[in-house]
């Protein structure tokens, strides 16, 4: 996976320990991921990125359009697991398997915590992979939005695994051919969430598109819930329950 030419420094992620989570870093290349678990599994998180990341470099080893596509691909059959969440979430939300990265990783190694963690958050650059026992709160991050870091999604506990994924034209290192502060979704599939995500930010080229992009998102097969912020506008269709931070 190509290193990212510009790096937002994560001052979102807090490193304080929360009641029954014990918080911790795990990095592997140009993997970075901030974990909550009930206790501190740096190691094995470690080892779950190597393994996620040997599938996807293997993928784009033998066909270089699985990284350098936009738009869908279609599936090979000597593709593993992961680059198959990628390509069939890249064919339902019209992005290339590469907009479903970070969100892929998110999903493959929290799944993988969960054998030794009732409850599991993997945050890996703005895309979430939550398994939670009680209600959590994550913060919206929408660079000089007036609702950066003042408005939070409330998520309840679910009997599987969610997927909460955001992609900005304004912040971070993510490509996006729009100018969405924040382009948030929620769905079962974390990987899919990290597509749609993209797709959603890449629609919004101004307020005036915010309610068509959010009604587009939602008629993806899988995706629960979606949310645009451009400055001042807001936007947001399906299972969002909004808080104040």
């Amino acid at each position: 996976m190509a290193a990212p030419t510009l790096y937002e420094p994560r001052t979102y992620r807090d490193f304080g320990d929360a009641g029954r989570f014990k918080t911790f870093h795990a990095a592997v290349e140009t993997s970075d991921l901030y974990v909550k678990a009930h206790s501190v599994l740096k190691q094995e998180t470690e080892d779950l990125i190597r393994r996620c990341r040997g599938q996807i470099e293997a993928a784009i080893a033998r066909r270089p359009e699985f990284l350098k596509n936009l738009e869908p691909i279609e599936e090979d059959p000597g593709d593993a697991a992961v680059p198959l969440l990628m390509i069939r979430a890249g064919k339902k939300a019209g992005t290339g398997p590469m907009a479903a990265v970070a969100g892929a990783v998110a999903d493959f190694v929290g799944r993988g915590l969960l054998q030794r963690s009732p409850e599991v958050i993997v945050e890996n650059g703005g895309d979430i992979f939550v398994m939670v026992s009680q209600p959590v709160v994550v913060g919206l991050f929408a660079g000089n939005s007036p609702f950066n870091n003042r408005v939070g999604l409330r998520l309840e506990p679910t009997p599987i695994p969610l997927g909460v994924c955001t992609s900005s034209g304004t912040v971070g290192p993510s490509m996006s051919f729009g100018v969405a502060d924040c382009a948030t979704i929620i769905s079962r599939e974390v990987s899919l969430a990290d597509a749609v995500a993209s797709g959603l930010g890449n629609r919004i080229q101004g307020p005036s598109d915010l309610q068509r992009a959010v009604e587009w998102a939602m008629k993806v097969p899988g995706v629960d819930g979606a949310l645009a912020i451009i400055g001042e506008k807001m936007a947001a269709l399906g299972e969002i329950e909004l808080v104040p931070l």
